[in-house]
């Protein structure tokens, strides 16, 4: 156990078994509130996001309250941040008043790290910069585990912003760790060549990292980190890197499609293929809850 949960990359197969074995016992608390209790009522947990969210915030403030724990929000926007508080000034300021978790979400990669190292709380990367996203890599696994029952032999396609992408990152590293096969696609102008050096696959060509795919995951247009256009226009984009009906033929029949949200329709995905049968985006925001108590109570085990 450790106190942190900073990315996946650091993790061995075992602890991410273990992660995820929690989750599935978990996620019986999040479909039945009569199931949950209050063994963590002593807990003090804080979302700290420097950038917006919805899934990762709300599912963080869930799991803390489906634990028991008490747990807030620190809206940047009204907080000391606007009077010039610097983000490490900030997180002492909250150790100090006996939080004990703090979930971090930080435009500067490395943040939830030089945090980590500065305070005594629990710190839980919920995102930072274009490094890591842990717990949705996580929550794609449990995803993923749910319904093939194995990563061992798994193709997993993941299509879209890959430069920008922490979800591709983490991904990345927990699949391979797990015994799957991984392709990252999407334009030349937003691949990233540093992935390809952990042993996934990097191609342009949408339908060829498709074909054959047990795993189709589309990632967001992340507008808000280019500098400048990589591509002419979203219509351009969804006509050669969007997945839809035609793209997913070639996948096998029984290929889950996966998004972390929040979806662009009719941009990364067409509104059938977000919407059909193979599509387990609503399962990835329930998994999310569930693993994101597996997170909390491992790091606060690792707080004893």
């Amino acid at each position: 156990m450790q106190k942190d949960l900073l990315g996946i990359q650091p993790l061995s197969a075992e602890t991410i078994r273990h992660l995820l074995t929690s989750a599935r016992r978990h996620k019986a608390k999040v479909r039945d509130p009569a199931q949950r209790d209050d063994t963590r009522k002593h807990v003090a947990l804080n979302t700290l996001f420097y950038e917006n969210s919805t899934r990762t915030k709300m599912s963080f403030l869930m799991a803390g309250e489906y634990l028991g724990a008490k747990a807030a929000d620190l809206n940047v926007a009204t907080g000391s941040v606007c009077k010039g508080e610097t983000f490490l000034d900030t997180g002492k300021v909250l150790d100090r008043m006996g939080i004990d978790v703090l979930v971090v979400r930080h435009g500067m990669a490395g943040a939830p790290h030089l945090l980590a190292r500065n305070v005594r709380a629990c710190v839980v990367n919920g995102g930072d910069g274009s490094n890591e996203h842990p717990t949705q890599a996580l929550l794609d696994a449990l995803t993923i585990l749910e319904h093939k029952g194995s990563f061992t032999g798994l193709n997993v396609a993941i299509v879209g912003d890959i430069a920008n992408s922490r979800v591709a990152r983490s991904n990345v590293f927990l699949l391979k760790t797990m015994g799957a096969s991984v392709t990252l696609v999407g334009p030349a102008t937003m691949l990233s060549a540093e992935l390809a050096t952990l042993g996934a696959a990097v191609t342009t060509d949408v339908r060829q990292a498709v074909r054959d795919a047990d795993v189709v995951m589309a990632l967001r247009i992340q507008a808000e980190r280019e500098k400048g256009s990589k591509f002419p226009s979203l219509t351009e984009y969804a006509r050669y890197f969007g997945v839809n009906a035609s793209v997913l033929e070639g996948a096998r029949p029984d290929a889950l499609v996966m998004h972390p949200g929040p979806v662009n329709r009719g941009v990364e995905l067409t509104a059938d293929v977000i919407d059909g049968a193979r599509s387990v985006i609503l399962d990835q925001v329930e998994n999310g809850v569930a693993v994101r108590m597996a997170v909390l109570e491992y790091c606060l085990e690792g707080l004893r």
